[in-house]
């Protein structure tokens, strides 16, 4: 079916043929494609669900915890099902039947649901700090860092883009060499690298003063080592619009430079821009996760999802539950984000049919 017997599917009655309702421009179409994918609008409705709870942390740990992420509760007991239980087992020494049973001490709470009243619904780790409260403002956290590292780094990335594609020559070559020096390192181990060292000593140069385990210094970190693999497809796309007819129209009619890439190059590549910042999204998420695993992210005692893994999987036998929640929404976030990026590139594509039927 062609594009103009498509629009003519969602013309107004009464219209003149051929005319295109003021309803069905690109971005309309984009959305109206966007929500008829199930797959991505659900995938979207998950990460809503994910980024909620996790903007509701506070509020939970104050009005049904009662603690904080990280307040240990070493001997504090807590009534779950009508009797007192310790949150981290003291241990010693009970006869039963006459025979002495040793029962190990620092063994943390289980998970207790609804019958605590709300406090430590996935149980406690070894200091006796609730699970579900560290889990929901490390979730908080894993996203903060996430979503600040994915709009920093896009923002560069489209600034260096545009930049590259507009002036071309030597600013290009600059740009673009740059660019393939930061692709050239492993980006796990060039963050590892610079992350461990400035999470001992932070940063303290050109008058600008970081304290180490800032949250600035891992959002710095993973913004920047994933610039080339925004920038580089951004400018290969901007390149080619540099040689449309448009921009040689704008260039003759004198217009400045900023107005060329900013109200003509960089409308025509946005849709790429919000494609690639939410599968850009994704990734920092599970790269963060994974430099806080390996001690070079967010230190202790602040929670992340990738801090929980780590202090759940030395339990991994005994409590498997602290290194599983984490898991499991660390899993879902990056999914559900993955799922919604696919789902609004298809949208986006100006070369997908368009199905507008109801």
């Amino acid at each position: 079916m062609g594009l103009d017997a498509e629009l003519r599917q969602v013309t107004p009655h009464g219209a003149a043929p051929g005319a295109r309702p003021a309803s069905t421009g690109p971005w309309r179409l984009a959305w109206r494609r966007l929500a008829r994918n199930r797959v991505a609008m659900a995938a979207g409705a998950v990460f809503a669900a994910i980024l909620a709870c996790s903007v509701a942390a506070p509020l939970y740990a104050h009005a049904v915890a009662r603690t904080g992420p990280n307040t240990n509760h070493l001997s504090e007991l807590v009534e779950s099902g009508g009797k007192k239980v310790r949150v981290v087992s003291e241990g010693g020494t009970k006869i039963v039947d006459g025979q002495p049973v040793l029962t190990p001490g620092g063994v943390p709470i289980g998970p207790q649901w609804l019958a605590a009243g709300g406090r430590y619904v996935l149980g406690a780790d070894a200091n006796g700090r609730d699970m579900a409260v560290r889990l929901l403002y490390g979730t908080a956290t894993s996203l903060l860092i996430g979503l600040g590292s994915a709009v920093i780094c896009t923002v560069i990335a489209t600034l260096l883009a545009l930049m590259a594609a507009y002036y071309g020559g030597s600013i290009d070559w600059l740009v673009s060499r740059t660019l393939d020096v930061v692709w050239a390192f492993p980006v796990i181990l060039l963050a590892v690298g610079i992350a461990t060292a400035l999470s001992l000593t932070g940063f303290h140069r050109f008058g600008i003063d970081i304290e180490a385990g800032s949250l600035i210094i891992p959002v710095g970190i993973i913004s920047l080592s994933f610039v080339p693999y925004i920038a580089r497809p951004l400018r290969g796309q901007a390149l080619s619009l540099r040689e449309r007819d448009f921009v040689a129209a704008a260039i003759a009619q004198g217009a400045p430079t900023r107005r060329i890439m900013l109200r003509e190059l960089l409308p025509n590549i946005i849709s790429t821009v919000l494609v690639l910042f939410t599968l850009a999204v994704a990734n920092m998420i599970i790269f963060e996760a994974s430099l806080s695993f390996l001690g070079a992210g967010v230190q202790p005692p602040d929670p992340s999802l990738g801090t929980l893994v780590a202090d759940g999987a030395k339990s991994i036998v005994t409590a498997p539950w602290l290194a599983a929640a984490p898991g499991i929404v660390l899993t879902l976030s990056v999914l559900s984000l993955n799922l919604f990026g696919d789902g609004l590139r298809e949208a986006l594509d100006s070369k997908a049919a368009i199905r507008m039927g109801r």
